[in-house]
This record gives C-alpha cells, structure tokens and sequence, in this order.
C-alpha cells in the first residue's frame, strides 16, 4: 500500500502514537494514571507468588537470555519480550488487576509490563513511561471500540495498547508506528477457552504476558528495520475485515489527546473478577452497617447484570466465583487478596452451608453498556427481616474511584507478603513520584525478591 493510501483513522492514530511523549498530560489524567500504575505494580508483585507467575519466570531464567529487564517480585534479569511476558502473567495471575469496563478489557496487565521493560532496556526515565503508560490506554480502548459490535478477544486491544507504548517508547515516527500495528495485527489473536482454565496460567499468558511480550517485540523488529504495510486497519484483508467487518475503523481516532480511556478504567477494590466488584461493595456495607453475621443470615438474593452471571457463577477458580466469595465475606466478615485466593476455602464446609444459601439472578435492569459494577441485594435473617442495599456504580469504577490512601491499602495487602511493609511503602512512594525519577531501572532494589536469612 503506497503512503497516500492510509485511511484518515490510520493517519490520526500513528500520528498520535509517534508524538505522544512530546505532550504533556492534563493534571487529573497524571495523577490517576499513577494511581493505576501502583496497582498495577501491585497486582505483578503478588502474581509473582501465585502458579502463573511462578511458572512464567522460570520459564524466562531457563531460556538464559540478555539482563535487559527485570522479573518484579524475583531477582532475575531477562531479555525485554521475556521480563514483559512474565509480569504481564504475574500481573492477571489473580484477577486483582485494573479492568477498563466498557471495552471488558484489562489494560494494565499488558501495557505496563511491556512500557517498563522498554524503559528499562534503554534507560528511561519516569515522565516518558507514566506517558506511554496513558498511551497504551488510549490505543487499547479504541481497537476495540472500533471492532466493535462483534464481540472479540480483549487480547487485541491489550497488544496494540502494549505496542503503541512500546513504539513511542523507541521513539519511533509515524510510518513506523503503521508498521508496528501491521505486526500487531498478524498477531491479534486470543480465545475465550482461556476461561475454562482453572489453574489461570493459560488465561494469565492470553490477557497480561502474550500481548505485553507481542507489543514489544513488534517495536523492537520495526526498530531494528522491519517493514510492514502502511495500514493493516483498511485495503484487501484488513483487520477489520478479518474480525469484524461491521465495525468502526473511524472510533480509532476519536477523541484522542481529548478523551483520556485512562479515566474511564477501573481498579478493583476486591482481588476478583470484575462483576463480583458490585456485589462484594454491597454485601460489605451491609455487614458494616448492621454487623451481620453468617449465623444470622437465611437467604441471600444478589441480582447482577444478566450479561454478566455466566462470567462468576458456575466456576471452579475461588478468585471468579461469585457464589464463593460472598459465601468467605460473610463467614470472616471481610475478604483479603489471602482469602480470596485460598483454594482450599472452596471445599471449607462452613463456607459451604452459608453458598447453599445464596442465590444469583442476572437482571437485564441492571446492565449497562458501561459496566459499571452492579448489584441489588436481598438478605433475609433469621428473624424474617430483611435487609436491601443497591448500588448502580461500585467502588473502583470511574464514577466511584478509589482514592490513592485506598489504592495504598490495597497495594500493602498485596505486596507486603512478597517485599515487606519497608520496602512495599517505598516502592509505593516512588511510584507515585515516578515522573521525577530519571531512570525507570532504579526500581530494581525495590521490587526484587526480598532476601530472607534463616
């Protein structure tokens, strides 16, 4: 395809991508886009302890490749595509990772393990990867705004968010930003099976570790001198055509450098999938307004988007199952990142009597396009009160955000087991100033393994 053929979306989008560092971003979009990078950190430094994170990294150190980055939450340098393959595992091993609701996407599981190993194969500083890390964001979304209505794989929005940071990391101009996404797309792929994997590593390596390791490996080819065509979104065979020829190629461009997608993620406040978030938040305040007990509790009724259900009823991981979850708040009270992950909970008999009890409807009322974390609540007692709560936009979402002192909470939950109360509380810090810092690999000392003297 000659020059003058890429379509006006192609042209607005790669334009932006290679330019993207140059501009600075709105005050509100900066500071929640650190928000999400802590917990984004967080998320790769607890996944580093559960199986796919484990098996991701010892995969990389078997491989013995170039110190190029590093494996958070482990002492091993990697090569780039390896240290972006393993956090970005580590970072969806245990459903506690940022969403972007109306995409059903995952964002930060991709595009910041693939924007760090970039930053720290070639030194960069912070302000460069707080912007790429915005970048990918933008780029993530619109893909799959733009394939839309079909409903495709979230992996693709992950890999051309991942490898549009990674190319306005490298600094690459605009032709070759098109050939980047022409890469991208001859790897756009990623099945719903990933679902029905109960030990989460296949579906760990689809959302975080295959996209990140794809980003950056398709901008690192164009920039070691690659050649693709000018515009895999339009002509014979595009990606459109491929996936979803009802689509939109023109949303790619809408908005851009105006409608930050960084604003409209979500950080989950419980470490489970995203359609427990709402029931969760209402079984919550319900136990810390009326001090409900699981002794005390006939019958529960959680009603949830329709579209919704089938994702967290019916599922065998503890993490994704909403019938589970609920059951373990009640019998302790609260949920943490232990128990919710605490397998052995699943065949806990107490846990057990108290899910018999719960019954889940998917209420068509309820959903929404933007998937804003829904629930309504009846709890029958004992004594035949009963107890409704509702809620229209839980915790987390971008109508409810967390705040950075409930994103710090969570964060220690998740890190201190791995790094230690000290260096997770300096970590943190140093996130949240990271535009000063001048070289990402300084976050090495902080993120490795802490070192344990018997």
């Amino acid at each position: 395809m000659k020059s003058d053929d890429v379509s006006p979306p192609m042209s607005k989008l790669s334009a932006y991508v290679a330019g993207a560092l140059s501009k600075p971003l709105p005050a509100e979009v900066a500071e929640r886009a650190r928000v999400h990078l802590v917990d984004t950190f967080a998320a790769m430094i607890a996944g580093s302890r559960l199986l796919p994170g484990m098996r991701a990294a010892a995969y990389a150190k078997s491989l013995g490749t170039r110190r190029e980055a590093g494996i958070l939450g482990t002492g091993i340098l990697t090569s780039v595509a390896y240290a972006a393959l393993a956090n970005g595992m580590s970072a969806h091993a245990d459903e506690t990772d940022d969403t972007h609701p109306p995409t059903r996407s995952h964002p930060g599981s991709s595009i910041v393990p693939a924007a760090l190993a970039i930053c720290e194969q070639h030194r960069l500083g912070g302000r460069a990867f707080l912007r790429a890390l915005v970048l990918g964001y933008d780029v993530c979304a619109r893909v799959l705004l733009a394939l839309a209505p079909k409903p495709v794989s979230s992996t693709y929005g992950h890999l051309f968010g991942a490898a549009a940071s990674a190319a306005a990391l490298l600094r690459l101009d605009a032709q070759q930003v098109r050939h980047v996404f022409a890469y991208a797309g001859q790897q756009a792929s990623g099945l719903y099976t990933r679902l029905r994997d109960s030990r989460h590593i296949e579906k760990a390596y689809a959302v975080g570790g295959m996209p990140a390791r794809g980003g950056v490996e398709a901008a690192s080819m164009v920039r070691s001198g690659f050649s693709g065509v000018d515009d895999v979104f339009s002509g014979q065979h595009n990606l459109f055509a491929t996936f979803s020829p009802d689509g939109d190629p023109r949303e790619l461009g809408l908005g851009l450098g105006q409608r930050y997608e960084i604003m409209r993620a979500g950080i989950k406040c419980w470490s489970a999938g995203g359609p427990i978030q709402g029931p969760l938040h209402v079984l919550h305040e319900l136990i810390r307004r009326h001090g409900l007990q699981a002794m005390n509790v006939r019958r529960i009724v959680a009603r949830l988007p329709d579209k919704e259900l089938a994702l967290v009823t019916g599922r065998t991981m503890s993490d994704i199952s909403l019938p589970h979850l609920l059951a373990v708040m009640l019998v302790d009270g609260g949920l943490t990142f232990a128990s919710a992950h605490d397998a052995s909970r699943m065949t806990d008999e107490r846990v057990l009597a108290v899910a018999r009890r719960i019954e889940t409807v998917g209420d068509p009322a309820l959903t929404d396009a933007l998937r804003r974390w829904r629930c309504e609540m009846a709890i029958t007692l004992d004594d035949g009160r009963v107890l409704r709560h509702r809620i229209l936009a839980a915790k987390g979402t971008s109508e409810n955000p967390v705040s950075s002192d409930e994103e710090d909470a969570k964060a220690m939950d998740l890190m201190a087991p791995v790094l230690g109360d000290k260096r997770s509380r300096e970590l943190i810090a140093s996130l949240y100033r990271i535009e000063a810092m001048a070289d990402v690999c300084d976050l090495r000392r902080l993120y490795r393994a802490r070192v344990t003297r018997g």
